[in-house]
């Protein structure tokens, strides 16, 4: 959620950040409206309860004789508290649906326009040159047999998978590492419900625009979540932190799902674009101030891991406009992936600033023992799509893949996976 003081006194940053994200610049305009109702509906139910305290004192001191009449006015005056009173409430819920379909204000240097608007900020690696015609991660998952499709699909439809053998542990793999970067960074390692409200997933931003991506549970009033971002910025909802003079990062190990509605046709092959896969996430709670260098931070810990997977990627600056309703800046980085010779996402990371602390009440003592309103960020560490860009990268001449160095410690010392004679 937006900052109120922001809208009340700079509503220009607002407007230009709903411009850039190609969003509804007339919602800015309506939200100062109701604003300012609000603001006189409650002003005018402070009124009237003042008004009543000081007659309830006046009918307690009364004459006997004058007591009656007293006591009819504070009735009528009750009423009309009363009727304030919802007045008031009306107008905050009336203000509140406007400010959830205003997403966050994008950093000032954010690239503007869609999802092709983008900017490259650095390539890293050499794409590889190969002496054969590089496979799909799919065709060498099949004949590695380390990924099954055809019996993912049978037991539950397009878009599931099993990862097999090698494949499973090669995930595994993968996750460990990561957890293990991430431990040595200063996480605490948390594995999270999958499960959770919808004030949860409403306070996070994933009920707005996206909300045809996940799947919903009416019986339970239930969401799966798509990544545990979700529950981690649940995990300290309406509490204040004592102490956010360094940041309090977690690394959140969960499974995923996503309906990849609207997404018909794309990626149809292999597990690039799955309903359920794994995910280690990392997430933030950091001084506002601290945001945009615990942003860097984030990203740097992810190449780290692309560079352990001996993995040619790049880093881009997502344009305004295909940023998710909660992020002001996110980086994703992409690795390159043989087959298609183009690049394609792995990881990405958001500086959510104060939006999802201030929808989930999230606040930390500054220095004078003042509550203030957290920042937030995430940041995708391993996932199962990796396997995707490893495959395609470290394939053989003999239809083997090589392992990672980084890899190979948490699977045995295994160096390469090879077909089965």
């Amino acid at each position: 959620m937006i900052d109120l003081n922001l809208l009340r006194e700079n509503p220009d940053a607002i407007r230009a950040s709903q411009r850039a994200r190609g969003a509804d610049v007339a919602l800015v305009d309506l939200a100062i409206e109701l604003e300012s109702k609000r603001r006189q509906s409650l002003s005018e139910f402070e009124r009237l309860r003042a008004e009543q305290n000081a007659h309830g004192k006046l009918v307690a001191s009364a004459p006997k004789e004058q007591k009656a009449e007293l006591v009819a006015q504070a009735q009528e005056l009750a009423a009309k508290v009363k009727a304030a009173d919802t007045a008031a409430t009306d107008a905050q819920e009336e203000l509140n649906k406007v400010l959830y379909k205003i997403e966050n204000v994008v950093i000032e240097d954010v690239p503007h326009g869609g999802e092709e608007n983008f900017v490259v900020i650095k390539e890293v690696g050499q794409k590889r040159n190969f002496e054969f015609a590089p496979k799909e991660h799919s065709d060498l998952g099949e004949q590695l047999d380390i990924i099954d499709i055809a019996r993912g699909a049978k037991i539950s439809g397009s878009r599931f998978y099993f990862l097999k053998g090698l494949g499973a542990r090669l995930e595994l793999a993968l996750m460990q590492l990561a957890l293990d970067q991430a431990t040595e960074a200063g996480f605490t390692a948390l594995i999270t419900p999958t499960l959770v409200r919808p004030e949860v997933m409403q306070g996070t931003g994933f009920l707005g625009e996206h909300a045809s991506e996940v799947y919903y549970l009416p019986a339970d009033e239930l969401f799966l979540t798509g990544t545990s971002e979700v529950a981690l910025a649940g995990y300290h909802s309406d509490e204040i932190l004592d102490d956010l003079s360094s940041p309090i990062r977690y690394a959140g190990w969960s499974t995923c799902y996503r309906r990849e509605a609207g997404s018909h046709g794309k990626d149809t092959k292999g597990i690039l674009r799955v309903h359920q896969f794994n995910k280690l996430e990392m997430f933030s709670y950091c001084r506002p101030e601290d945001a945009e260098q615990e942003h860097k931070n984030l990203l740097a810990w992810q190449e780290q891991m692309l560079q352990k997977c001996e993995l040619t990627y790049r880093v881009i600056d997502v344009a305004a406009g295909d940023l998710g309703s909660s992020a002001a800046r996110k980086y994703d980085i992409e690795a390159w992936v043989p087959s298609q010779q183009t690049y394609r996402e792995l990881t990405s990371t958001s500086n959510c600033t104060t939006f999802q602390a201030r929808r989930l009440n999230t606040r930390y003592r500054d220095e004078a023992g003042k509550p203030k309103v957290a920042a937030t960020l995430n940041g995708t560490l391993a996932t199962t799509r990796w396997i995707v860009a490893i495959l395609e990268n470290h394939q053989q001449a003999d239809g083997s893949v090589l392992i990672p160095k980084a890899l190979r410690p948490y699977l045995g010392g295994i160096e390469r996976i090879s077909a089965k004679a």
